[in-house]
């Protein structure tokens, strides 16, 4: 079970996660590349994280730049701590 977070939550979780950003009911946040096989790679790499941590991740691709958004789904469409997860360790993917 996943617990809503708070605004004030998303707030802190932001203000520790520069480049994401809260648009309505989730996170959302805009990665650059040289290039489509660096974006690619990147995204392979979100897939193993998404799969890791059982929530995957809304993604939108063009050559080099790839957003992700993220809600929780079975919470309503809310931001969730399993959103917020799953935004730090794709954080931590070497870009």
């Amino acid at each position: 079970m996943s617990n809503i977070l708070s605004q004030e939550q998303i707030n802190d979780f932001l203000s520790k996660h520069p480049g994401w950003s809260k648009e309505g009911d989730s996170i959302k946040k805009e990665f650059q590349f040289k290039n489509f096989t660096e974006a690619l790679a990147f995204l392979v790499q979100v897939g193993f994280e998404a799969e890791a941590h059982i929530h995957h991740p809304e993604i939108f691709n063009v050559y080099n730049k790839v957003v992700l958004t993220l809600s929780t789904h079975d919470a309503g469409n809310k931001i969730t701590d399993k959103d917020s997860a799953l935004a730090a360790a794709i954080d931590k993917i070497e870009k």
